[in-house]
């Protein structure tokens, strides 16, 4: 489950970022909003996932509320979900 969780938190932080730095720039700077869109809906949907996996998770690992609390929040700052992923699911936590 735990490898489950890295791959949708990778993912969930790569879908995160190209929206801050790529999409957004072409749908406002370019007035093309279809790539936003795109990478928007696989973003929005990652994201569910990303919650859902983070609070099944939290019995496997035996989180208490304030480090679920903390996982939860990488997932709305940019490049949170790979340093969680480092602090909270690598081999050495």
């Amino acid at each position: 489950m735990t490898m489950g969780f890295r791959i949708i938190s990778y993912l969930e932080g790569i879908s995160y970022l190209l929206i801050l730095f790529v999409t957004m720039p072409l749908k406002y700077l370019f007035e093309s909003p279809e790539p936003n869109k795109f990478v928007g809906y696989a973003h929005g949907f990652l994201f569910m996932a990303y919650i859902v996996f983070a609070i099944v998770i939290k019995a496997e690992k035996q989180w208490n509320n304030k480090t679920l609390g903390i996982v939860l929040l990488c997932s709305i700052i940019p490049f949170g979900t790979f340093w969680m992923d480092k602090k909270y699911l690598s081999k050495n936590a």
